[in-house]
């Protein structure tokens, strides 16, 4: 199977943690597209493909 981890799709991660494989790119799909929101302070970026959570 190679190195590559289980993404929990119900989870939100944060980029401290888990940096980007490939800058500004999905961690499971690979998609450069994504959906960014800002609540509390918070920056949310979600993927529009696999919809895979990070807090930047």
């Amino acid at each position: 199977m190679g190195t590559k981890q289980e993404i929990d799709l119900s989870i939100t991660y944060n980029i401290r943690e888990y940096p980007d494989i490939k800058s500004g790119r999905c961690d499971n799909c690979d998609n450069a597209q994504f959906k960014s929101s800002i609540k509390n302070a918070v920056f949310l970026r979600k993927c529009r493909n696999c919809v895979m959570k990070k807090i930047i």
